[in-house]
């Protein structure tokens, strides 16, 4: 059985409740390796799509209309793109997507009415119960 790099580091992060994990522990040394595992993962999830656009066959089409949405004209001056996806989180056409969304909600059910915010405060009971040992509520995203 094969696992990814993903599901790896998604099973290391779990919290369970009967063992105890140094890792989870170790205050900001843990958010430092949760900062260097994702830029791990990002790597690897574009060096894929670079090495792999024939497999997802975007290229054929997608770098021209690309082209033509940001104006150019000239042949000579469109070159070769690497096309991201629509799945990739964060990317041009990930976020155009969900531009287009937001516009289609608010052309179905009109302006927003209200925007509501909340946040929370570290030391409420239900924070502090959460916690074990000696963590603090920051380094601690759970």
């Amino acid at each position: 059985m094969q696992v990814s790099c993903r599901e790896y580091y998604c099973y290391k992060l779990q919290i369970r409740l009967s063992t105890t994990s140094i890792l989870l522990h170790s205050g900001r040394l843990l958010q430092q390796y949760v900062v260097d595992m994702y830029v791990k993962i990002e790597t690897s999830r574009l060096y894929y799509f670079r090495h792999n656009q024939s497999v997802l066959q975007a290229e054929l089409h997608q770098g021209i209309v690309d082209s033509l949405e940001i104006g150019e004209k000239r042949g000579n001056k469109i070159g070769h793109l690497i096309v991201l996806p629509r799945s990739f989180i964060g990317g041009l056409r990930d976020l155009k997507k969900c531009y287009m969304d937001a516009m289609s909600l608010v052309q179905r059910f009109g302006k927003l009415d209200i925007f509501l915010m909340m946040t929370c405060n570290p030391n409420w009971p239900e924070i502090k119960e959460q916690m074990k040992y000696n963590d603090e509520s920051q380094n601690r995203p759970i």
